[in-house]
């Protein structure tokens, strides 16, 4: 069987271009319907009651909904789980059909519907209801099932569908997923979630990498090359030598970091063996680049990238306690 391809005429190219254009308007004006809604009182200490209910919940956020509203619902416990709010999302055709038996008396349920009358959420608020579960709907419908049957429940604006026929849900399920990030972030602030909790939920890939600390990678201890601001260019060359790192840190008495000597140091200072018995402090880069422990990796490469070096040493209130190159952060995915 032959697959026909239509072929679009030509010069008709910028009408689709401005098509597209015109998508983007609407679902900007939607987008702004709804940053509108937080200047009304009302719809703010409504947002704020959400916020608290689902703070405060013992157990988990079941969130439900059909079609595509159920899609923005799948993304939106995406959202939630990854930045500290416990979240589940239940589809409400299995529902009826034994995944209630997930929902329990210490967890609130939050139901999306643009409509606010899908019939497959009622066995769902029907469970809620008997069990005394908190309801939260989330509607542009003011008098629909899923707004009389909420303990709370955000009425979304009204919008307009870029669909020419305003069939296909568009307008409507960006501002779904926009009140989705706005709800999740806003909860992410109020918990004082960290980098660091955000590690600990993405540990893989590159988003896990660039949460990844200095002190994580970095080589310690013995690993570290280092001299004293006495020692001679031929101390450092033999310490740059050991440590394959292509330089040394240069510390005072207290194994404070002073100046750095690197493999470029040498090769510009040195003309010849003479000099090798001269003290490295004449030659050293003074008060070098460095970078804390608790630093992020990400930050280590951002220093890096903007003074053009590969080696950066980490101290504690000026103590030298680690060294990183960039070989480092390459290989554990930082880039």
């Amino acid at each position: 069987m032959s697959t026909v391809t239509k072929i679009v005429p030509f010069g008709s190219g910028g009408r689709i271009a401005e098509t597209a254009r015109r998508t983007l308007s609407i679902a900007a004006e939607g987008l702004s319907a709804l940053e509108n809604q937080f200047n009304d009182r009302e719809f703010s200490a409504t947002f704020l009651r959400l916020v608290g209910i689902i703070m405060n919940v013992r157990g988990r956020l079941i969130v439900t909904g059909m079609g595509k509203s159920g899609i923005v619902a799948r993304k939106m416990t995406a959202t939630l789980t990854s930045t500290g709010t416990p979240a589940i999302f239940l589809h409400p055709a299995d529902a009826g059909h034994g995944d209630l038996g997930m929902v329990t008396p210490d967890d609130v349920v939050l139901m999306l519907s643009h409509s606010g009358e899908s019939n497959e959420l009622g066995p769902i608020i029907q469970y809620c209801k008997r069990f005394a579960i908190p309801l939260l709907g989330m509607t542009a419908r003011k008098r629909s099932t899923v707004a009389a049957a909420s303990d709370i429940c955000i009425l979304m604006p009204d919008v307009k569908e870029a669909c020419p026929n305003s069939l296909a849900p568009t307008t409507s399920t960006t501002i779904q997923m926009a009140f989705g990030d706005a709800l999740a972030i806003a909860l992410m602030e109020m918990r004082g979630f960290s980098a660091d909790d955000f590690h600990k939920f993405h540990p893989n890939g590159r988003l896990g990498a660039q949460l990844v600390k200095v002190r994580e990678l970095m080589a310690s201890g013995g690993d570290v090359p280092r001299v004293e601001e006495d020692a001679s260019l031929l101390d450092a060359t033999i310490e740059m030598t050991r440590a394959r790192l292509g330089g040394t840190a240069v510390v005072n008495g207290k194994g404070e970091l002073i100046g750095a000597f690197t493999d470029g140091d040498l090769r510009r200072t040195v003309t010849g063996t003479r000099h090798m018995n001269e003290p490295v402090g004449r030659y050293m880069t003074v008060r070098p680049v460095s970078v804390g422990p608790e630093e992020l990796a990400s930050e280590a490469l951002r220093l890096m990238h903007d003074h053009n070096i590969t080696l950066l040493f980490v101290c504690e209130k000026d103590r030298l306690v680690g060294a990183l190159h960039m070989h480092d952060l390459l290989h554990a995915g930082v880039a």
